[in-house]
């Protein structure tokens, strides 16, 4: 399904709004995305390679914030055993909607459901693969562990999370080297200064990243036998805990 090209913040904003999923970013998602997230596509393929290899047979698979289905695609076009079903849940309305459109065009046989509501709220049970692409960092630090708990006890033994963010660094210089890269990226992809000042400004208190020691403490406590990275560039990274 084709998009429109990411040009929301081209022009100077004099009420600048805080940064959400509306009808206006669901049109240009696959074009920003691409442009903003360095890795995007690796990752999104590789949680199809990682849910060929996790799935289990008669059981759930979750892609928690799943915007327009690209882990959903991904996972249901690699999952090879029986009775596998997948659920994908997020809370914009106009991002579930296109969703639909894009699942109904699909030509995979994997069952979807999609749910347009809070995750908080989700029970997740019988789950082998759950998926957080992206998707912790816009919640409220405070109820990151709680959902990571949950998440861990709906998980089957032997499950896993798939667990992406931007991350922070703990010494400075490293934490502005890796934001002054993400910016080189983002103007190779045709982005103005104006456009990466603007989108950070509205981003600002809605995206709050953490580091990648953080991450591994709540997944311990939350429960995972073992968590580590198993891709990241520049500020980007995906991990993977296990049950």
């Amino acid at each position: 399904m084709p998009s429109d090209h990411d040009n929301m913040y081209a022009s100077p904003l004099e009420d600048l709004n805080q940064f959400c999923f509306n009808s206006h970013v669901v049109n240009v998602f696959p074009d920003m995305i691409k442009r903003s997230v360095p890795g995007y596509a690796t990752i999104v393929g590789m949680i199809g390679n990682l849910a060929e290899r996790y799935a289990q047979a008669d059981s759930n698979c979750y892609d928690l914030g799943c915007s327009l289905g690209a882990a959903t695609l991904a996972m249901r076009h690699r999952i090879t055993c029986n009775n596998c079903h997948i659920i994908g849940i997020d809370n914009s309305s106009a991002m579930i909607e296109r969703c639909r459109c894009v699942i109904e065009a699909d030509s995979g046989e994997v069952p979807v459901e999609l749910i347009c509501g809070d995750l908080q709220s989700l029970n997740i049970h019988n789950a082998s693969v759950v998926v957080l692409n992206f998707t912790l960092q816009f919640l409220p630090p405070p109820e990151r562990d709680l959902i990571l708990a949950r998440i861990y006890s709906g998980l089957l033994p032997g499950g896993v999370l798939i667990l992406s963010e931007k991350v922070a660094f703990n010494e400075q210089p490293h934490h502005n080297l890796m934001i002054e890269l993400h910016h080189n990226f983002k103007r190779a992809k045709g982005y103005s200064e104006l456009e990466i000042s603007q989108k950070r400004s509205a981003l600002e208190n809605v995206l709050i990243p953490e580091t990648l020691e953080a991450h591994k403490i709540r997944l311990k406590n939350a429960g995972f036998s073992s968590s580590d990275v198993w891709f990241q560039c520049f500020n980007f990274a995906s991990m993977i805990a296990i049950k």
